[in-house]
């Protein structure tokens, strides 16, 4: 038996060993891959951008009273979440207005920056969804580990998938030469 044949039976065990292993891995990232590219086009996966009224930061109310004013009309709305703190507050001056998410549940509020006007209160889907997708769901070693591995795992599999499809053609182009001498 060949070199060729031996190594191209060994690469195929380690071709569908790796292939499988990673196969949910890939599922996952995949399928929530697939959310995310949507998440400005489906609402319910992450509520729609609003606009305010001025798009000039001098206009704006202080950060810290845009906070309170989101932080009071999230309790207001659900009071049962009354110990939500706010996890960060995404500004967005082309748009007008703040976006502030909370540490639990995915919520956010988005507030014009101006009037203080809360425009929308809405879960967050996109947020666990990428979570999700990256690992970081489980813990942050966890997301350095799963993609970590899911990259490596995925050059092992394009090169033993490279292999397996040239190896075949090197050993019928072998075996003509070997019945021509």
């Amino acid at each position: 038996m060949s070199r060729i044949t031996r190594s191209l039976r060994k690469y195929r065990v380690y071709h569908k060993y790796f292939g499988l292993s990673l196969a949910i891995l890939l599922l996952i990232s995949a399928l929530t891959g697939i959310f995310l590219a949507w998440k400005k086009d489906v609402d319910w996966i992450q509520p729609p951008t609003q606009k305010g009224e001025s798009k000039s930061l001098t206009d704006w109310k202080p950060v810290s009273e845009l906070a309170d004013l989101a932080q009071t009309a999230f309790v207001a709305s659900h009071p049962e979440l009354a110990d939500n703190a706010i996890d960060r507050i995404d500004v967005r001056p082309s748009k007008g207005i703040a976006k502030v998410l909370f540490e639990k549940g995915w919520w956010e509020v988005q507030i014009d920056g101006t009037s203080g006007e809360i425009l929308s209160i809405a879960k967050r889907h996109s947020d666990w969804i990428e979570k999700l997708h990256d690992g970081s769901i489980v813990s942050d070693g966890f997301k350095l580990i799963t993609m970590n591995g899911l990259g490596i795992g995925l050059i092992i599999l394009m090169i033993t998938g490279i292999w397996l499809w040239y190896g075949p053609r090197l050993f019928r182009k072998w075996k003509r030469r070997r019945s021509h001498s």
